[in-house]
């Protein structure tokens, strides 16, 4: 996809003099109709990291929140602040109550409710083509894979906590030609069921897919391990370039990549 630029705007291990790293998601992509970004991190940090690499974020014209988390939306209203006037579009699910549970803990970890507030912003809640380069996709059922991880993750409604299924996920696809690219912040419910999903509305792999994969724990099993080596066996026997990072985990990401060799790169590194 020659025509396209993508540059890693935050990311948990962003490499590089004067950048900023802090867990957090957001990419920054300039096609031949729109300058782009799919999610703005944890925090103002973000724009720091793009001012250090040459981005104007008030020529951006639009903005996808992948899901509703903080650490992809905590920017946001940093950036409605000096650009109040680019589209933003998020799932009309992802302004919930989202929790993170461990033992007796408990954690807010879902947006700030003054995105809510923001003028440009869209709600989506279908699959929608927006122009010609630009469409998303919702809806992806958890077949397969699921992440392990996802077990902490709640929402509160109706004042009690029940499992997050994850239906405040959309995925970003830019279309160049006849080629596609992915988008997808954490790949919550699966990269594989994701991938599912891709094929059944664009009929095709898509040439690249930029997505956190979900599978960081703090400990592994053989089991565990052996779905990582499985989701790499399948990736492997497609035509696809993956860049990963974030919410995947250093584990998870080099077990994939003795598999995937080149067709693996870090989301870092663009």
């Amino acid at each position: 996809m020659s025509r396209i630029k993508i540059i890693t705007l935050m990311e948990d291990n962003l490499c590089g003099n004067g950048l900023e790293a802090e867990h957090g998601l957001s990419i920054y992509i300039e096609t031949p109709k729109h300058k782009i970004l799919v999610d703005t991190g944890q925090s103002g940090k973000t724009w720091a990291n793009a001012r250090a690499k040459g981005i104007d974020i008030t020529r951006v014209d639009t903005v996808f929140l992948s899901h509703g988390h903080y650490d992809h939306s905590g920017g946001l209203m940093k950036f409605a602040s000096v650009n109040p006037s680019a589209d933003i579009y998020m799932h009309a699910n992802a302004g919930g109550e989202y929790y993170s549970l461990k033992e007796d803990s408990e954690k807010y970890i879902g947006i700030d409710k003054a995105i809510l507030t923001l003028p440009y912003l869209h709600l989506i809640n279908n699959n929608t083509i927006l122009d010609e380069e630009l469409s998303v996709f919702t809806d992806v059922h958890p077949a397969r894979n699921w992440p392990k991880g996802n077990q902490r993750l709640h929402e509160l409604k109706n004042g009690k906590y029940i499992q997050d299924i994850f239906s405040h996920e959309m995925y970003v696809v830019i279309k160049e030609n006849d080629k596609y690219m992915l988008v997808s912040g954490c790949a919550h419910n699966g990269i594989l069921n994701i991938l599912d999903s891709f094929r059944a509305i664009y009929s095709t792999d898509p040439s690249v897919v930029i997505s956190g994969f979900h599978m960081i724990q703090p400990e592994y099993t053989e089991d565990d391990l052996q779905k990582i080596r499985d989701t790499a066996d399948e990736l492997s026997t497609m035509n696809t370039v993956f860049y990963s990072g974030h919410c995947t985990g250093e584990v998870a990401y080099h077990l994939l990549k003795e598999t995937l060799g080149d067709k693996l790169q870090a989301i870092r590194d663009l």
